[in-house]
């Protein structure tokens, strides 16, 4: 589980900017939300969400995270030798040129990791490894640029993988390419960690209704998402239907059809996705084609959501919101929230402009207080992060208006927009 992850000088993050899913002491023990694990003394939070006008910079968390797995996961044999750092500063003012801060803390195994590094344009300038495998803090290696010190806790090809890390790789990927087995699960941990939807990161989400026909559908030409993706097929045909079933957006089944045609010599088959909606007392059929939007973006974050429900990952989501029904948003925070459904203490990140999900519109509100963030620009450009804890509301206070009406920042300033009458009646 994610504990914490701290960014410097990425895209809009100008200065060190921190959230973690530690939970908060907010009075009431009977909440099943935090998670107790072993491996850390303060409980865990399954989610947590960031709320922010357009532009502030929301999603560059999310995107921070997947510089950092992709980092971990492809620096060694991705990306090019004379390549540089792919790393997008903060534009303005002279931290263009100055170092970009990456790391996270967090449990893999019952153990706790700390792991980051600082990066700049052409090189990876330090890097660093901590855990904690029996209660202690062991420092499991140290790096600045090419030196290295290994903890004599660090068992394994050390060595051999060092003479391989380039000068703009991460020791830990090159590490991964020798079979380094004491860093393995600090890699699966990366390797889980599910972008979805975001810049830069959308292979899964590209391939994800394809990989479904595939799935649905065994040998159909559309690319298998592969097993360490979304498991086993029938399970998540399963799961897709009870999700559907769950949100109540009357949807109550899931089938496959095939038609044969011919064009000339040539005979194919077709296979579609179809739902059946229940309609008083009668039931019919539809294509996925002809859905919504929304319920076509279901079927895309499926594999997913369910992947990191399955394997305990984190899975970030950017704009929640985009094209589907507040019932289903509300629906996947829950299945992460409740014990039940995530027995695996599988974590969602996400930004949103839904404040349905602030309030109790839905009935009771899904997220508590400490898993509720914010995000708006200051004076330089740069984006501030900050929980809504900080501003210690009521009990009773609903935080949905409080929101909205500007209580806790983080909100499109509006400006006078009577122009745009008077230009149209000018016109007019």
């Amino acid at each position: 589980m994610l504990i914490e992850v701290r960014i410097e000088n990425y895209r809009s993050i100008r200065e060190e900017r921190a959230l973690t899913l530690e939970a908060a002491n907010l009075g009431n023990e009977d909440d099943k939300r935090p998670r107790s694990v072993k491996g850390h003394d303060a409980k865990l939070l399954p989610a947590a969400v960031i709320y922010g006008p357009n532009a502030s910079g929301k999603s560059n968390l999310l995107l921070a995270l997947g510089f950092i797995r992709s980092a971990v996961l492809d620096s060694q044999r991705g990306w090019e030798p004379d390549g540089g750092v792919p790393r997008p500063a903060f534009a303005w003012g002279d931290m263009r040129s100055k170092p970009s801060l990456f790391e996270v803390t967090f449990l893999k195994e019952d153990v706790k990791y700390n792991y980051g590094f600082v990066v700049d344009d052409n090189e990876v300038l330090e890097e660093w490894l901590n855990a904690w495998p029996i209660g202690h803090k062991q420092k499991w290696f140290v790096r600045e640029k090419n030196e290295f010190k290994f903890g004599e806790n660090l068992k394994g090809p050390n060595h051999s993988a060092r003479e391989i890390t380039r000068n703009n790789a991460l020791f830990l990927s090159a590490a991964a390419q020798s079979n380094h087995s004491q860093l393995a699960p600090l890699y699966a941990w990366f390797r889980d960690l599910i972008p979805f939807r975001m810049k830069n990161e959308l292979s899964f989400y590209r391939r994800s209704m394809g990989g479904l026909n595939h799935l649905l559908f065994p040998g159909t030409e559309a690319p298998p998402l592969a097993p360490h993706e979304v498991g086993d097929s029938a399970t998540l045909v399963t799961k897709i239907r009870q999700l559907l079933r769950s949100a109540d957006i009357g949807i109550c089944d899931i089938k496959r059809t095939q038609h044969e045609f011919k064009t000339g010599d040539e005979s194919y088959v077709r296979h579609r996705i179809m739902l059946q909606h229940q309609v008083g007392d009668d039931q019919s059929w539809l294509d996925l084609n002809d859905e919504s939007d929304g319920t076509q973006t279901l079927f895309q974050m499926a594999p997913s959501i369910f992947k990191a429900l399955d394997t305990g990952g984190l899975l970030l989501i950017d704009e929640l919101e985009s094209s589907l029904h507040p019932l289903l948003g509300l629906a996947i925070v829950r299945l992460f929230n409740a014990p039940e459904t995530n027995p695996n203490n599988a974590q969602l990140i996400f930004t949103t402009h839904d404040t349905n999900l602030l309030g109790s519109t839905l009935g009771e509100p899904p997220l508590r207080r400490d898993q509720i963030w914010f995000i708006e620009k200051d004076k330089t450009g740069g984006s501030v992060l900050y929980p809504l804890t900080d501003y210690k509301p009521r009990q009773t206070e609903n935080i949905e208006r409080g929101y909205l009406q500007g209580r806790y920042g983080a909100i499109p300033f509006l400006g006078d927009m009577s122009f745009l009458g008077k230009e149209t009646n000018g016109k007019a």
